[in-house]
């Protein structure tokens, strides 16, 4: 779901959740989660935004298979497998359309964070992950928070990574400016703001990537921005992609 503009917050708080234990198939990330939150003196609260990183989602879901990462034939087929089409390759670097319709490297297969001769796949539904935590936290804990599963892209023409939401559930994903006035009055045209991909961005700061901390609180996020959303409105339709 895409929201009409609204005015944007004038403070937001972004806090690192530590000492969350390390995730199995099977866990409840919403207790792990708000546990360590609490036990930090930073205990969730309504209007919280949560951003967790794929990987716990990945491993709490179950979503690791073995592969011998020097084995090379095994890793391409795994790409293959997770992927809808594949964009482009370059060497051992492949880029691929996962059924998601996320545009990445390998599918999103990831090696790091998990154990020797495993990988971690995607969520098979990273929206209906976010929708389980968010659910979850309510019903256990009695918190209304919005959820963003997040997790670590490339993008082209722009060297370095950063972290995108993959996953969204009660925060819209896009806010759309097109039709409002900018600063000096001229309305503008084309602007759509990838909201919830600037939250996971944020989020990412306080995270980093070996740092161990899968978790975030980002706070002060603006109220009209909350309601329904799925990282899917963040999917270019085919239609328009002029790079197709």
């Amino acid at each position: 779901m895409t929201v009409r503009a609204a005015p944007s917050p004038t403070r937001l708080e972004v806090i690192a959740i530590h000492g969350i234990p390390e995730v199995g198939p099977g866990d409840e990330i919403a207790d792990l989660v708000a546990h360590a939150a609490h036990e930090q003196g930073t205990p969730l609260a309504d209007r919280d935004c949560l951003v967790v990183t794929q990987k716990i989602v990945s491993k709490a879901e179950g979503r690791l298979v073995t592969l011998d990462a020097e084995d090379p034939a095994a890793r391409h087929a795994l790409i293959e497998q997770e992927s809808r089409r594949i964009v482009r390759r370059r060497g051992d670097l492949v880029i691929s359309e996962t059924r998601h319709g996320f545009v990445c490297a390998n599918a999103g297969i990831d090696l790091s964070n998990v154990a020797a001769g495993h990988a971690a796949l995607l969520p098979i539904d990273p929206d209906s992950s976010a929708h389980h935590i968010r659910n979850a936290l309510r019903a256990r804990r009695g918190v209304e928070v919005a959820v963003i599963v997040s997790d670590t892209f490339g993008r082209p023409w722009r060297v370095g990574l950063t972290d995108v939401a993959i996953g969204v559930a009660g925060i819209t994903a896009v806010v759309d400016l097109r039709g409002s006035p900018d600063a000096l009055g001229r309305v503008l045209q084309v602007t759509e703001v990838a909201i919830a991909d600037e939250i996971a961005g944020a989020a990412e700061l306080v995270m980093g990537k070996a740092a161990g901390v899968p978790a975030a609180i980002v706070r002060g996020v603006d109220p009209s921005w909350f309601g329904p959303g799925a990282a899917r409105d963040l999917v270019r339709n085919p239609r328009d992609d002029l790079f197709r």
